[in-house]
């Protein structure tokens, strides 16, 4: 049996969701979002989920399904992944994966280190370690607590800093040595179309400032304060999504309205610009189209 699946990864507004459902209504596949955001609950039009038609109009999995309470990691991801694949399988339909996260389209087809879930309280102890230190400070750090992750990473941004040294703390084991036995990925004998979509830079500025400005009329603001009145610690992943702090910023009086999209649009720019450059390094073998 020849074993099917589609990838569609892309920049934020990048039309990923509607490529989706027209390759799932064409094949009768089965969507399965990839982006880390759009797991949350409470995150339907922060995250730009598909709307409820959208949802509709064919199968999609993983979408709004974890509490913001929650630090939902990339092997949970994949462990969940693993059981939709099995699932679909046994139905002879096509995977379709779309999504704007890079890490989990490379744990997909590379494998993932299998590195038990680190409690989130040693995560947010390291955070808080490394909070405000420079690059070439937490390069230090990392040389001293884990040379040899140290050796291997090519920047010692905060996220990779904190993934390290958490492991380390929480293991005694170095992320490399993990690393090291990183299993097949799960897709590793699928025939697969890998599609990343880049619209022209002009026209996804444009897309995304006219998305935020819509968010903020279709339930941004009522996320946003379900979220604060949650009372949940800033450093999880669903109090970082962008338009949670430019929003909360507004209802404190700490600024304008407008100053809210515009501070939440120029978020979401820098952070398209980060994930094409992601996609033009990790993914420069696959099909690329504008949307």
């Amino acid at each position: 049996m020849v074993r099917n699946a589609i990838l569609i990864a892309g920049p934020t507004a990048g039309g990923k969701s509607a490529l989706a459902i027209k390759l799932a209504q064409r094949t009768g596949g089965v969507i399965v979002n990839t982006d880390s955001m759009q797991v949350y609950s409470v995150l339907s039009v922060l995250s730009a989920r598909p709307r409820a038609e959208e949802l509709n109009q064919a199968t999609h999995l993983l979408y709004g399904c974890v509490s913001p309470e929650r630090r939902y990691s990339t092997g949970e991801w994949l462990r969940d992944v693993e059981k939709i694949i099995g699932a679909v399988e046994q139905e002879g339909k096509t995977l379709i994966f779309a999504g704007g996260t890079g890490l989990y389209f490379q744990a997909l087809i590379n494998g993932f280190t299998s590195v038990p879930p680190i409690p989130a309280p040693i995560v947010a102890a390291i955070e808080k370690e490394i909070l405000g230190l420079r690059r070439d400070q937490r390069q230090k750090l990392l040389v001293e607590k884990d040379p040899e992750t140290a050796s291997r990473l090519g920047e010692a941004d905060t996220q990779r800093v904190v993934r390290a040294l958490s492991v380390m703390k929480a293991t005694g084991r170095s992320l490399a040595v993990w690393q090291d036995e990183t299993p097949p990925g799960l897709l590793a004998n699928f025939k697969l179309e890998k599609i990343v979509l880049s619209p022209d830079r002009d026209v996804l500025r444009s897309r995304i400032t006219a998305r935020f400005s819509q968010m903020m009329s279709q339930g941004a603001v009522e996320e946003v304060k379900e979220l604060l009145a949650l009372k949940l610690d800033k450093s999880l992943p669903a109090m970082k999504a962008i338009g949670v702090r430019q929003i909360e910023n507004w209802l404190a009086g700490q600024s304008t309205k407008s100053e809210a999209i515009e501070n939440a649009a120029t978020a979401s720019h820098q952070y398209a610009k980060r994930q094409r450059t992601w996609f033009r390094k990790q993914m420069g073998d696959w099909e690329w189209q504008e949307s």
